[in-house]
């Protein structure tokens, strides 16, 4: 569409033409109406569930806006626009969701088109830096008189009342003691009070960065429309993202440079019009500005929340079983994300709520790669999922074989890349309970002080290859073991048994000791020995008895020989005692 003024074109208007209409047709003529709009608004017909990681807004705004044919458009960038961990549109037109977050990152936009010709491209800027000059417009509200020099008509400014400040405020778990307050007071208040606070919470973001910008960039959107001026012009170069400086009006303080918000184009050529003629062909542009010592910013957008938990599914590399991070955080792949596969790279890092969370103390269970987990989100933003649950699936069946087993409650892991698992199962069914434990491999107990076993029926322990028991490390201090056996004790040795006491040992019996050794027995006391017998003491020897005193022998045999062998023998009766012993 050209816009002509006599043979010169004053400005060339190019899109895309989105609705045709037939009009009324009085057999002289037909109408037609014909909508034009700019390729962006492609980006209003799409709606979408997407995850995007770790990207700036440029680059996320290129693959949408590349999507949807808008090939045509450049960023006009003077603010740092750092990448996001994670950004997701959450049943967003791409359209909405792109508005929202250049709404976040303070960026406005408008279309350019070429002063020749048919070219035209979307421009996304962050500050009025970047949008071009006219130069002067005259302000001349006597149009009647002269209608060929481009002036403006109609020039009517506003003043109105707006928030003041804002303070935003945000929360990361990365760094708890973060405080995450960030505020920024208003500029150009003319006079106005200042309590007018906006509070934001949360204020979606997550470092210093994004938190002194977002909290800027709201202020200032906020206040986009509190000096406004609304103007009527014959020129239809005045359009947005332009800038020119008015001249000529009554009020000095309104000659000054303005930025063009928005406008609306009005042109009538009844001439052409069957029936119409004598009639001129005449042009109005109603357009909106703001002063040009300020960045027009959109106030911030509405961003969609999360009616409620949702269900997905743990991803990893292909052949992991266990993918999580230093935090304990894994990664999900949701049920309508249909751009990951489901590996490493789903979604993002995701929390975990485990039972019992402290400082180097709690609960640990890392939900393994296809378990299906509950998501909720933290103030139902979908930026901020958490997992709060894990459910059984048909794939994932529960331990035991319900409902066989339903009055038993089990504490089951599995083997990491392996078929074998740790348990701790409660049966609570009545008469059969049981605490049962199994160890796949080793099992390690450690108590620091005291522990109590109480059985108050049998007990039985077995040990397949062997058994070592340790009690104190040193003599000193009382690291003593008493065994105490209220009834019988048997012990079974199917080998050998070697006892060792390195100090003294001490057998008490309280009745009779029988003792019964099938082959030999030896018993060697490198010092004096004692024995005392209360009774009688009968010793049955059933073949020889040799007793052996150094030199001297005492051998008795069964058959009733009695044999005496030594150096010297000497008698002594306490009654007689004899004065020279016999020789022998």
């Amino acid at each position: 569409l050209t816009i002509w003024q006599g043979m010169e074109a004053q400005r060339y208007v190019s899109g895309i033409i989105n609705e045709v209409m037939q009009g009324e047709n009085n057999h002289w003529q037909m109408r037609y109406h014909l909508t034009i709009v700019p390729p962006l608004w492609r980006c209003g017909l799409r709606q979408n569930f997407r995850i995007f990681q770790q990207q700036d807004i440029q680059t996320l705004s290129s693959t949408l806006l590349n999507e949807n044919g808008v090939t045509e458009w450049t960023p006009v960038f003077y603010e740092s626009h750092p990448a996001r961990e994670f950004c997701v549109q959450y049943g967003e037109s791409d359209l909405a969701f792109l508005t929202r977050l250049w709404s976040e990152e303070g960026i406005f936009y408008f279309d350019w088109h070429a002063p020749q010709g048919a070219a035209q491209k979307l421009v996304l800027c962050d500050d009025v830096a970047g949008v071009s000059t006219l130069g002067e417009m005259p302000f001349n509200p006597d149009t009647d008189t002269e209608v060929s020099t481009m002036c403006i008509s109609s020039f009517r400014y506003r003043a109105r009342t707006g928030p003041s400040s804002v303070e935003t405020q945000d929360y990361t778990f990365k760094t708890p003691g973060w405080p995450g307050y960030y505020n920024r007071a208003a500029e150009n208040l003319n006079g106005q009070r200042t309590q007018y606070e906006i509070f934001d919470y949360p204020g979606r973001f997550k470092d210093e960065t994004h938190g002194e910008a977002f909290a800027r960039y709201q202020m200032e959107g906020w206040r986009h429309d509190t000096e406004t001026a609304t103007c009527i012009s014959n020129s239809p170069e005045l359009c947005p993202g332009k800038r020119f400086t008015l001249t000529g009006h009554p009020s000095e303080a309104l000659n000054r440079e303005w930025q063009v918000v928005s406008c609306v184009l009005a042109g009538d050529q009844p001439q052409a019009l069957h029936g119409s003629g004598g009639q001129g062909t005449t042009l109005d542009n109603h357009f909106e500005a703001i002063p040009a010592d300020r960045t027009w910013r959109v106030p911030p957008q509405p961003k969609p929340s999360v009616d409620g938990p949702q269900s997905a599914i743990v991803t990893g590399p292909a052949g992991e079983e266990i993918f999580c991070d230093e935090h304990g955080r894994v990664r999900v792949r949701f049920h309508w994300d249909r751009y990951c596969p489901g590996n490493e790279d789903s979604s993002c890092w995701v929390r975990v709520s485990q039972a019992w969370a402290g400082a180097g103390f709690g609960n640990l269970a890392i939900p393994r790669v296809g378990q299906e987990v509950i998501v909720d989100f933290l103030n139902g933003d979908p930026d901020q999922p958490i997992i709060m649950g894990r459910t059984y699936h048909q794939d994932n069946r529960s331990p035991g074989s319900l409902p066989g087993t339903k009055t038993q409650m089990t504490i089951r892991s599995k083997t990491y890349k392996g078929d074998g698992f740790n348990e701790l199962r409660f049966e609570d069914a009545t008469g059969k309970e049981e605490l049962y434990m199994h160890a796949q491999k080793d099992m390690t107990t450690e108590v620091l002080h005291d522990r109590t076993t109480t059985v108050n029926n049998n007990h039985t322990e077995t040990v397949v290859v062997g058994q070592t028991v340790n009690v104190g490390t040193k003599k000193e201090g009382g690291h003593d073991q008493k065994i105490t056996v209220a009834n019988d004790q048997k012990i079974t040795v199917q080998n050998n048994q070697t006892l060792n006491v390195n100090n003294d040992r001490k057998k008490d019996v309280g009745n009779n000791q029988d003792s019964k050794v099938v082959g030999d027995d030896t018993e060697a006391v490198e010092k004096s020995q004692n024995i005392t017998v209360g009774k009688d003491y009968t010793l049955t020897v059933t073949n020889s008895l040799t007793i052996k005193v150094g030199e001297c022998v005492l051998k008795m045999n069964k058959d009733g020989t009695i044999l005496l062998n030594g150096v010297k023998c000497q008698r002594r009766v306490k009654s007689d005692p004899l004065t020279s012993p016999p020789t022998v």
